[in-house]
This record gives structure tokens, C-alpha cells and sequence, in this order.
């Protein structure tokens, strides 16, 4: 969408805390032995302090509230009572929600407790390319530019990014145009980012694989060379200048 009235904004900002505040308060919750279940109930609770919808769950009848992958998932993993959290563990909570009529996304990737599986530098990397990235984003910037910066920085980092995942626009739906707004270069794509305009930006950087694929239960993701990913988002508003993040209260860039 394209922020036109002081309304628009005030009521992304709204819906961008709500989604912010859950996740903040969920990676702080998640502790080994506990279920994904568990951990996704709890940011329920949180969506429906706020009087918020689950977006996934509301929009796509997702079995769940809130997006957990845990270590070779990639996205879209589905919270389960058979799944416990472990010391160590690659863990990616991705959480979307409306909030009177308006739509905001963020996520963000963590190491549980120590680092035992060494998944930190691409955890860190994730997050610096997200800050990097983000940094230069205003009106008039080329969108396949800013999708070649965050492949060269992963590469830059040795690491890969996802090619069939994307960012994409966010506001009065959860997806919205521009959509398709990919981590690499392309040169097919002629379009510019647009001043007011809203969207989740987000990182997919991989160890080994180049593209995700879907899994039989239908929703989660895993790297078709196997391997981890690390993702971190912020729903912010293109300007001509620095943008303005409306989930930095999320706490991933700390």
C-alpha cells in the first residue's frame, strides 16, 4: 500500500507493533524443552491481547498462529506438540498479523541458548545484510539493485541466498505489489521502490542450498541441498531517505 493520510500510518504503525511485540516477547519465551506449540500458543495469546489475526492462519488456514522452523527448516514450519526445542538450535519465528484492516510481517532467526551447532555467524550475517540492506532502500532506488546487494553480501559473508523466495509489499493484505521483490539480481525487474510505499523486507541466507522446497505436510520449507537459513524482517515505509521501520521495536537488530 502507499501511505496518502496520517490514518494509513497510524494504523500500520498499530499493526506493526502488535506483530513486533509478539515476536520480541517470543524469542525471549523460547527455552529448551519447550514444544513449538508451546511457544506458538503463547504468541497467540499475545496477537489476541493486541486484537490482532493471525495473517497465515487467517489468510491461508496455516495450522498455526505464528510461522516456527527449527535448524533444517527453512520457513514456514508448523508449531507442533511433537516438537521440542533444544540447546543450540537454528530457530526462525516468522510472525504476520492484521489488525484492523491493516497488515504488517516481521521475523527473525536465533540461536537457543548456546552455540553449540556453530550457527551463529550466519544468524549474524543474516541480520547485518537485513541492516545493510534496509539502509539503502528509499524512493527512486532500483528494486533489482537492492536483490544484487544482499546476494553480494552473502557472498561476501560465504553463504548463498534463497532464489525462490521473495520480499514483497504489505498493507491493506499481507501480500501486496510491488511482490516478487527477490534477494538477487534481477534483470528482468526495471521496477524502482516508490516513496510511501510499504513493504517486508527480508533476508533468506542459506549455507548450501540456492532454493527452498516444500515438504509433504504442505506448508514447511527445507533447502533443496539441505543445509540451514537464517531470515530476518522488518515492515518499513520507503522515504526519501532512510526508511521508516515501523517493527524496529522487534529487537532483531540488537
Amino acid at each position: 500500500m502507499s501511505i496518502t493520510k496520517e490514518s494509513d500510518l497510524s494504523g500500520m504503525q498499530k499493526a506493526s507493533e502488535a506483530v513486533a511485540y509478539t515476536l520480541k516477547k517470543m524469542t525471549a519465551y523460547a527455552q529448551p524443552g519447550m514444544t513449538t506449540k508451546e511457544l506458538d500458543e503463547f504468541g497467540a495469546k499475545i496477537l489476541t491481547e493486541f486484537g490482532a489475526k493471525s495473517a497465515p492462519h487467517s489468510t491461508y488456514g496455516f495450522p498455526g498462529w505464528t510461522c516456527i522452523s527449527v535448524n533444517n527448516e527453512f520457513c514456514h514450519g508448523i508449531p507442533s506438540d511433537k516438537r521440542k526445542l533444544m540447546e543450540g538450535d537454528l530457530v526462525n519465528i516468522d510472525v504476520s498479523a492484521e489488525l484492523n484492516g491493516f497488515w504488517a510481517d516481521n521475523g527473525g532467526s536465533f540461536v537457543l541458548g548456546q552455540d553449540i551447532h556453530h550457527h551463529q555467524k550466519l544468524v549474524n550475517a543474516s541480520r547485518e545484510i537485513l541492516i545493510k540492506t534496509i539502509s539503502q532502500i528509499k524512493g527512486g532506488v532500483k528494486i533489482a539493485d537492492i536483490g544484487y546487494l544482499m546476494e553480494s553480501e552473502a557472498k561476501k559473508h560465504g553463504f548463498k541466498v534463497i532464489r525462490n523466495l521473495a520480499d514483497h509489499g504489505i498493507g491493506r493484505g499481507l501480500h501486496e505489489q510491488p511482490d516478487e521483490l527477490m534477494n538477487f539480481r534481477n534483470k528482468s525487474d526495471h521496477r524502482r521502490f516508490k516513496k510511501n510505499s510499504v513493504v517486508a523486507i527480508e533476508t533468506f541466507i542459506s549455507t548450501t542450498s540456492s532454493y527452498a522446497a516444500q515438504l509433504s505436510d504442505g506448508w514447511t520449507m527445507v533447502g533443496n541441498k539441505g543445509g540451514f537459513m537464517a531470515q530476518h524482517e522488518h515492515t518499513i515505509v520507503v522515504t526519501d531517505n532512510a526508511p521508516l521501520i515501523l517493527t524496529e521495536m522487534n529487537g532483531i537488530f540488537n
